[in-house]
């Protein structure tokens, strides 16, 4: 059976976020036409903070911004979304009002999975269900470390765990030949996930770059973990 671009599009991102599932062609056919293509400008809202969202999306080209407003109305990032992660999830699952917003970062194509493709996938397609729960799991419990180190661990710790988080969610492919591996992440989002503040990230990553163990890019950080040891 020859897949069309969608149906491509769709079968990478599923297998982006769960690596195992069997997904057969002709379930890939049948989900395809429920998962439409969206594109959003620059500074485009795809759904606000409070707003129960009528689906969840992943991203094809370009970035999303997951970020939350505080009662002192300061903004804070808490993801810059990138192909293929998913995003959304939770809201929608639950049917309950997201705790953050997001918006296009840059122009971007956005898979949007709403109820038709969300019960296809649940009832039709074996392991779905399994690997989605895995995902929850897994965000879940990453969520709980990183409370319990802004809660009771050293900034230096909190910076080591959230770039353990990193390298195990946002790694583009294995280490190189030198140990090197690619995180996409900013150093803005490195912060949001150690809970410190911009400027004690920047004077740890700067640390961290003299040591020789981590390089910075362009929304990308270089770490070599062979030579990354806890910080205090």
């Amino acid at each position: 059976m020859t897949i069309s671009e969608p149906q491509l599009e769709l079968r990478q991102v599923l297998l982006g976020n769960f690596p195992t599932l069997n997904l057969a062609n002709d379930a890939l056919a049948r989900v395809a036409p429920l998962v439409p293509v969206r594109q959003f400008a620059t500074g485009r809202t795809l759904f606000a903070q409070g707003q129960k969202p009528r689906a969840f999306y992943a991203v094809v080209s370009g970035e999303i911004e997951a970020r939350l407003t505080g009662p002192n109305g300061e903004v804070s990032s808490l993801e810059h979304v990138q192909f293929p992660r998913l995003f959304g999830l939770a809201a929608f699952a639950s049917d309950q009002p997201s705790s953050y917003e997001a918006l296009a970062r840059q122009p971007s194509r956005v898979l949007v999975f709403g109820p038709g493709a969300y019960t296809l996938l649940m009832d039709e397609v074996p392991g779905f269900a399994r690997a989605l729960l895995g995902e929850f799991a897994q965000r879940y419990g990453g969520t709980l470390r990183l409370l319990e180190a802004s809660r009771h661990r050293s900034a230096g710790e909190r910076f080591s765990l959230a770039l353990t988080q990193l390298m195990r969610e946002r790694a583009e492919g294995p280490p190189d030949a030198e140990g090197w591996q690619t995180l996409r992440s900013s150093q803005a989002e490195l912060a949001a996930l150690a809970s410190l503040s911009r400027q004690t990230t920047n004077q740890m990553l700067g640390a961290a770059v003299a040591e020789g163990y981590i390089r910075l890019g362009y929304r990308r950080i270089w770490v070599r973990a062979t030579a990354m040891g806890p910080r205090r």
